[in-house]
């Protein structure tokens, strides 16, 4: 059996966001020895999949992307994506984190980022970078400035046809690859593990899944994004310009039957972000937010049926 590698390290950084990136970079700056585990297959978190940023309208990649390059070219920063912090635990005078790194079942020191595998493979699957609205292969990278340009392979779609493989010219796909363990030690630890979307599954009063256009925040990002599935704002639904568009505040947060009777403090800023953005796309388009789920509950179920007879 093997030994659990074990690294040594100033700051542990547990995810590879926005915040994480900064974090990182200014430690490392100050000539600190930094590591930074991320869940994602890429760093970059959710603001990399963002169009623009609230209240300037910034470039989300603009400003993104420097950074992660900053990061992964720096001296002082270690890079670990696509692994999981099982436990952080204090140890003496620091902290350990055990972690398990996940297979890609493609080899990262071999992998040069041709994308041959991606163009050969046959399979084709929902790409949760576009909100699901396109689609991608069974093996690819993640997006065109994920880092590190390393595919990964999605073995629950994967059909083992083995075109992959005989492309690769570096030999780098590995189908037998297991998920390994390895500890970190640090003096310290900073989280910056992000945010996730309420389960949409559990609000089914709105509709989703039975009603195509009705979709979360991140997918109208995609939509709205320069480089999303459709390069401009279309309906799910037929492909068409939608004539009006509703925003439901408050599905989730403030929600005492999901024992969240707090505001989230988030969906107002980019709804007001989300609805300028689409009055310069769809400058005939009536956008509409509705805010306060109790007071506005049985306007919104109005309005969710009417969505589902006319398809906007």
């Amino acid at each position: 059996m093997n030994s659990i590698q074990k690294l040594n390290f100033d700051a542990l950084v547990v995810g590879g966001g926005i915040a994480g990136l900064q974090t990182a970079l200014d430690l490392a700056d100050q000539d600190y020895k930094v590591a930074i585990v991320e869940k994602d297959a890429t760093i970059g978190g959710k603001m990399i999949r963002l169009s623009k940023v609230f209240p300037t309208l910034d470039c989300a990649s603009c400003i993104t992307t420097p950074k992660m390059a900053s990061a992964a070219h720096h001296d002082n920063i270690t890079l670990f994506t696509y692994c999981d912090v099982n436990t952080l635990e204090r140890s003496g005078s620091g902290l350990t984190a055990a972690i398990t790194q996940r297979p890609r079942y493609v080899d990262p020191d071999k992998c040069i980022g041709c994308r041959q595998c991606e163009y050969h493979c046959p399979v084709y699957v929902s790409d949760k970078e576009q909100g699901g609205f396109s689609a991608t292969k069974a093996i690819a990278i993640p997006f065109s400035n994920a880092i590190p340009q390393v595919a990964v392979l999605n073995v629950e779609e994967c059909m083992l046809c083995g075109k992959c493989e005989k492309v690769c010219p570096t030999q780098a796909i590995d189908y037998f690859q297991e998920p390994e363990q390895f500890e970190v030690t640090a003096q310290t630890a900073v989280l910056t593990t992000g945010f996730e979307l309420t389960p949409v599954a559990d609000k089914q009063q709105y509709g989703m899944g039975a009603i195509p256009n009705v979709i979360d925040s991140l997918q109208m990002e995609r939509l709205l994004a320069p480089h999303g599935p459709y390069n401009r704002v279309l309906r799910p639904s037929d492909g068409m310009e939608p004539d009006s568009i509703a925003y439901v505040q408050c599905a989730g947060s403030r929600d005492k039957s999901m024992g969240l009777s707090y505001c989230s403090r988030v969906c107002c800023m980019y709804a007001i972000k989300q609805a300028m953005l689409l009055s310069g796309s769809l400058p005939l388009a009536d956008i509409t937010i509705y805010y306060g789920y109790p007071r506005f509950r049985q306007r919104l179920r109005t309005v969710l049926s009417e969505c589902q007879g006319h398809g906007d």
